[in-house]
């Protein structure tokens, strides 16, 4: 296995090899394309030539040399940049539709306007989307007179912007937006009754900037828009039934009364929990069929009591929820739990909630993303998660070398047997670093070990800037001036992504002073789950060549080490010193690669489940949109209602999808396959709609009796809600439930309540 693996990956660096050197020779190319002569009207009428080109069918590869070139000197005269022959080569593999990994401060967003001003040309359209709306708007002001320059509009998309805003920037040659103010605005053109209330026009060419969030960590992520939410809960709960199980589940949090899985992903009641609930809550047989919204909500209660903890995975600000992004330490912006467990959090901090409302739509970044008939990618750190973006989405990762070598210098991990340990060293090595006025960056794993070491900095009077969830909105203001002299920044994860680092905070004589001292010193808390998550933080240090250095500390009391028992070993051993053994840094490499594979596997699963939805969704829009067009003859009254009754009965089929997903899992006590199951049972639900449709049609024109008059319409209910939300939902929890209650787990369960009395068996 290790000898086809290494094969493997010697043809692989051998096909990248000969990629770069067929992209280097191009950027010669276009180098030798030179316009400096050219002033400016002939370099204009050279892009509406290819304008012309391209429309008339001329294939974008032909014109490639030129576009490049073209672009190269219009960046020269109106923004003062010189495209470097790595930012070129990049440049061709997004055309080629790569995913290409550009280290950080190297150059992405310049690289990324070649590609994009060469395939508007046919007028059809291009996305480039972003991690946020703040670098939206960034790119396209800053890049923008390149492409005005050449005759081409440009425009980005901001949340909060009115119909007719965002229907005009979607118009443009190239459109900046995030991937989910996108996928959002898709799906609101889903559920719109005319043409005119939607924004899209067919999808053409995507770049996809920060592609392993967008791509991997946020792409099973399911997209919402939802009716306004009514009264607390749709099935009937309000708010004493979610605090009734808060306040029974802190009576159930000692040891005795539950057991967590194999990963403490999941937690879950033992027999004598069991027990002690049904006592609790007065119910009798907590596991039969009448009881089952009982020990959803108990299990959601369960699940926030003892899994989710504050200022780790979630913070309350302005007497609302908010979630934190697991991977970026910032607040994962209208995102919420699954509705039971999102009731349940709400119960635990004493807050009100409102249910979500029916959900008329949903779709996953990833399903979205597929409908570009052309989509590429860049981001900083790609190779580690290589294989997982060429099985979903079938891009392969092409390494741009540096403009300049890389000079940071990565430090092997310091292990400490304990967290205390950890934590004096930690404060000593930014104590002795900061009296030489190096600039120091570190990433912290929550919202509270950042505050708790910012507290215990500032008692050994070492100032700081803090930097996470609570603060976000300075994220910009903060991350600036991460690289001055004698700077301390205490972070989440990947705060200021997007931004670089500037040594002495962009003051040239700063940056010298800086760079002598070694340029910026990275310091993480705790190793990530994954090692691409790890090089993202490291990368904010050794930009464009400059000095850096990188250094993770680790306890063997660190969460994710206590998960996989690597103290074990050791359990007895506590010392103040580092760890010397190398036979700990492997296993920790080892852990990373294990977690990184079974998130590879979730993915997978989940995309068993949310396939066969999505390609009947498809089916189904693709009906729908011929309606709204008026590709088929009918009357505007027949239109409204079939589109009307479209929406109504696939709201029902989502909320039907959901109720059978919930409970799939218990298939497998019958040895039936849940996915085949699931797959069958929603099969036959969604080949029901059609003449769903169809009849409920029929009694409205009835009604209506042909009459197209909108206020009619309006009068009998035919029209879109009042109001829309939409959001988020982390559907890892859906997963990890289902996961945890393995048949084992749940015969057991069925066992001691129905077996038991029946044979009077006492132990199992």
């Amino acid at each position: 296995m290790n000898i086809a693996v290494k094969l493997m990956h010697k043809f692989k660096n051998h096909d990248t090899q000969n990629k770069l050197k067929v992209y280097q020779d191009k950027a010669d190319l276009i180098r030798k394309r030179n316009l400096e002569a050219w002033d400016d009207h002939q370099l204009q009428a050279e892009s509406l030539r290819l304008q012309k080109a391209a429309k008339s069918g001329t294939p974008l590869d032909e014109l490639l040399v030129d576009a490049y070139a073209l672009v190269c000197e219009a960046a020269k005269r109106k923004l003062g940049l010189q495209p470097y022959d790595v930012q070129i080569m990049a440049a061709i593999a997004l055309h080629e539709r790569f995913l290409i990994e550009q280290h950080t401060g190297e150059g992405k967003t310049l690289s990324a306007v070649m590609p994009a001003y060469l395939n508007s040309l046919t007028g059809e359209g291009v996305h480039v989307l972003t991690f946020n709306d703040y670098l939206a708007n960034r790119d396209a002001e800053w890049m923008g007179p390149i492409y005005r320059f050449l005759g081409l509009t440009v425009n980005s998309v901001q949340a909060g912007m009115s119909l007719f805003e965002k229907r005009e920037a979607y118009a443009k040659d190239i459109t900046y937006v995030t991937a989910k103010e996108a996928g959002f605005d898709y799906l609101r053109d889903m559920i719109a009754l005319t043409e005119a209330d939607t924004v899209h026009r067919p999808f053409h060419y995507v770049i996809v900037d920060e592609a392993d969030s967008l791509l991997l960590d946020e792409a099973r992520v399911p997209l919402v828009i939802a009716s306004e939410p009514g009264s607390f809960g749709n099935d009937g709960n309000d708010g004493n039934d979610g605090i009734r199980f808060a306040e029974v589940a802190r009576q159930l949090v000692q040891e005795e009364y539950y057991d967590f899985d194999e990963f403490m992903r999941n937690v879950y009641l033992n027999e004598v929990g069991s027990a002690k609930a049904e006592s609790l809550l007065g119910c009798g047989n907590l596991y039969e069929s009448h009881n089952s919204h009982l020990l959803m909500s108990l299990n959601c209660a369960l699940h926030a009591e003892l899994l989710l903890k504050k200022d780790v995975d979630y913070i309350v600000r302005d007497g609302n929820i908010e979630l934190i992004d697991e991977y970026t330490g910032r607040v994962a912006e209208n995102r919420h739990l699954p509705e039971g467990l999102q009731a349940a959090l709400a119960a635990k901090e004493g807050l009100q909630t409102l249910a979500g409302g029916k959900i008329l739509g949903t779709i996953t970044l990833q399903h979205f993303l597929s409908l570009y008939p052309k989509i590429c990618g860049m981001t900083a750190t790609a190779h580690a998660s290589a294989m997982d973006f060429e099985d979903i989405y079938r891009l392969q990762v092409v390494q741009i070398p540096p403009n300049r070598p890389n000079i940071r210098i990565d430090h092997p991990h310091r292990i400490y047997t304990h967290k205390e340990a950890k934590l004096k060293a930690l404060v000593q090595e930014i104590s002795s670093v900061h009296r030489t006025g190096r600039p120091i960056l570190i990433g912290t794993s929550s919202v509270g070990e950042s505050n708790m070491l910012a507290e215990a900095l500032a008692v050994i009077g070492v100032p700081c800037h803090v930097l996470n969830a609570t603060n976000d909105a300075k994220e910009a203001e903060i991350i600036a001036k991460a690289g001055e002299i004698s700077a301390v920044t205490v972070s989440t994860n990947m705060a200021g992504r997007g931004v670089d680092i500037r040594l002495g905070g962009g003051n040239p004589t700063q940056a010298e002073v800086v760079a002598k001292l070694g340029g910026l010193y990275v310091i993480a808390t705790h190793v990530n789950e994954s090692v691409r998550i790890d090089d993202q933080l490291r990368g904010r240090s050794g930009r464009q060549g400059d000095p850096g250095a990188s250094v993770f500390f680790v306890s063997l009391e660190d969460e994710l080490l206590l998960r996989f028992g690597i103290n074990k070993g050791i359990r007895n051993l506590r010392q103040d010193e580092a760890l010397e053994d190398s036979v700990i840094r492997s296993k920790i490499m080892h852990i990373q690669r294990v977690i990184m594979g079974q998130n590879f596997d979730i993915r997978q699963e989940l995309n068993y489940y949310s396939d066969m939805v999505e390609d009947q969704r498809r089916i189904l829009y693709e009906e729908r949109l011929g309606i709204l067009k008026g590709e088929r003859p009918m009357s505007p009254s027949e239109q409204r209602v079939r589109l009307f009754y479209i929406d109504q009965f696939w709201a029902d089929h989502l909320a039907y999808v959901s109720y059978i997903r919930e409970g799939i899992h218990l298939e497998s006590l019958a040895s039936r396959n849940p996915i085949d199951e699931f797959h069958v049972q929603i099969t036959q639900a969604y080949e029901q709609i059609p003449a769903k449709v169809n009849s409920e049609s029929a009694k409205m024109l009835v009604r209506l009796g042909g009459s197209n008059d909108p206020v009619k319409w309006e009068k009998f209910g035919l029209k879109s809600p009042t109001s829309t939300r939409t959001y988020i939902i982390n559907d890892q929890y859906i997963q990890d439930k289902r996961n945890s209650w393995t048949t084992v787990t749940v015969l057991a369960y069925y066992i001691r309540k129905f077996l038991k009395p029946v044979f009077g068996f006492e132990k199992f």
